[in-house]
């Protein structure tokens, strides 16, 4: 999720621990059991000191209870509490693999320094994410990628894919900068690249995009342009739209397409002109096209087999109550059998 910050972080105050004489850093090295460190500030809070340089947009506390430490090694910086070492590590091992596919896809260098900022309780990550879904989120114009990591181990999120989708949005923002990406083709290039992964939570089992089709209740990709709606139902659709809207491209016109609509956009071109000039068909076209394309793949059958377990659920509901209806008549029957006989 491409998250637009808005606030401003405030340190609070903590018990200040011994500095480290031997800490040194350097390309490629960790300050030994020392939180990043900077002139003026306790030792804990200067963990914080570069975050108030590169998220000077934060309203929060900070985002961790312990100290903070920073990796810098192999083009990446990543900020952790220290039980997330390993993490820092492992993020720092995967992201010339994962920068060298991104480039290799779009053709285009990730000549920045991503930061990533390493969550390690949800509570504290929700205070700046846009939406209690939220398990990851960017923002491009400070190279900075922050996840939630206590709920990667919630299906189907991998911290490769996950982390995969956030710098994605960092690249097409680095290079898309003379007109605005639209929300829904930002977070559809980047779920198609990490694998249909989103960076919420939600159960892709149950497909509100199917509904959606069946009903012609869709969300216009226009209103999904500037941003996703803010409540959970509108904002799984908007995800499940924008994936499958960018499938649809890739489908119907080719992959060289869609890398063609952003190559264009990277040149001035806004979507509207980036989509007809590279498939010959107005976005407007396409879009309806796609709902056509939807309606027909959805049928009563892919509804049924998505709510199988609700509607078998509210079917032993129903035979529940007729039993106990049938049960009550049965009684009230002998009852009055009884009196009869009894008068």
């Amino acid at each position: 999720m491409d998250h637009p910050f808005s606030r401003v972080i405030r340190v609070s105050p903590q018990s200040p621990s011994p500095p480290d004489p031997e800490g040194r850093e350097g390309h490629g090295a960790m300050r030994s059991r020392k939180p990043a460190t900077h002139r003026g500030l306790s030792t804990p809070a200067r963990g914080f000191f570069f975050l108030l340089l590169v998220l000077p947009l934060f309203s929060v506390t900070p985002p961790c209870s312990g100290e903070v430490y920073r990796l810098e090694e192999g083009g990446i910086k990543v900020v952790f509490e220290a039980p997330h070492e390993p993490v820092a590590r492992e993020l720092v091992d995967i992201y010339p693999g994962v920068r060298r596919d991104l480039e290799k896809i779009f053709g285009w260098d990730l000549d920045l320094t991503p930061t990533v900022l390493l969550f390690r309780e949800s509570r504290e990550f929700q205070r700046a994410a846009a939406s209690p879904l939220t398990v990851a989120f960017a923002v491009p114009e400070r190279n900075i990628v922050a996840i939630d990591y206590s709920r990667m181990s919630t299906r189907p999120f991998s911290l490769r894919n996950i982390f995969k989708h956030e710098l994605c949005h960092l690249l097409l923002h680095r290079h898309i900068k003379k007109v605005p990406i639209p929300r829904w083709l930002d977070e559809g290039v980047a779920q198609w690249v990490s694998e249909g992964v989103g960076d919420i939570i939600w159960d892709q089992q149950r497909s509100l995009l199917n509904r959606a089709a069946l009903s012609g209740r869709f969300i216009p990709l226009r209103t999904l342009a500037r941003g996703f709606p803010r409540d959970g139902q509108g904002l799984i659709l908007a995800y499940e739209e924008s994936r499958s809207f960018v499938d649809h491209i890739i489908s119907r016109f080719g992959r060289d397409s869609l890398i063609e609509i952003l190559e264009r956009m990277k040149g001035g071109a806004r979507v509207d002109s980036a989509v007809l000039g590279s498939c010959s068909v107005s976005l407007r076209e396409m879009e309806k096209g796609w709902h056509s394309a939807l309606k027909r793949r959805t049928g009563w059958f892919t509804f049924l087999s998505y709510n199988l377990y609700e509607i078998l659920f509210t079917l032993g509901g129903l035979l529940t109550i007729y039993a106990a209806v049938r049960l009550i008549i049965r009684k009230r029957r002998i009852m009055r059998d009884q009196m009869e006989d009894w008068s």
